[in-house]
């Protein structure tokens, strides 16, 4: 199977690329590095993993596959934490210990922005993608897209223009 190889080729790569993307997430999306890797692999071998025996455009679809991970356990965090489903309780004030929401949601926002991004220029949205879900450098990003590391900084410095006005 094309997906498993590809993962098994490049396990090193996804892992790394997880855990710095959980290095900011993993409180509010409770998933670790394991967890995302391999929920990861789930998606892609459902979707029969990437046509392409290229490196950079496997890490490229691996880091949208981990974005929807992420985001749909942020969704799922929030729709835990409002309340889906289970029956009211009371709870002792001093017992419970309010958990913040707003990490979860910032995935989300940022999402919604990326989407936003993405249908105004795809590439700027690809460059943040892999750059913020996947920890990937300028170079990598680079290599990933084919394009200079000097083009990767310019648009990634318009791409975040561009995103914390759609986020203001």
């Amino acid at each position: 199977m094309v997906a498993e190889a590809q993962f098994r080729d490049h396990y090193g790569e996804l892992r790394r690329m997880a855990r710095s993307r959980l290095r900011h997430h993993e409180t509010f999306t409770l998933l670790d590095t394991t967890a995302l890797v391999h929920e990861s692999f789930l998606r892609l071998s459902r979707a029969g993993g990437v046509r392409s025996t290229d490196e950079p455009a496997f890490l490229a679809y691996a880091a949208r596959v981990m974005r929807s991970v992420i985001v749909d356990a942020a969704r799922s965090r929030l729709t835990l934490r409002r309340g889906e489903g289970v029956k009211a309780a009371e709870l002792d004030d001093d017992a419970a210990e309010p958990v913040s929401d707003a990490p979860a949601q910032i995935i989300i926002d940022l999402h919604d922005a990326l989407l936003s991004l993405q249908s105004t220029d795809s590439r700027l949205a690809q460059i943040i993608e892999l750059q913020y879900f996947c920890g990937m450098a300028d170079a990598e990003v680079g290599v990933a897209l084919g394009l200079s590391d000097r083009t990767v900084r310019r648009d990634a410095d318009r791409a975040r223009m561009m995103l914390r006005a759609l986020l203001a």
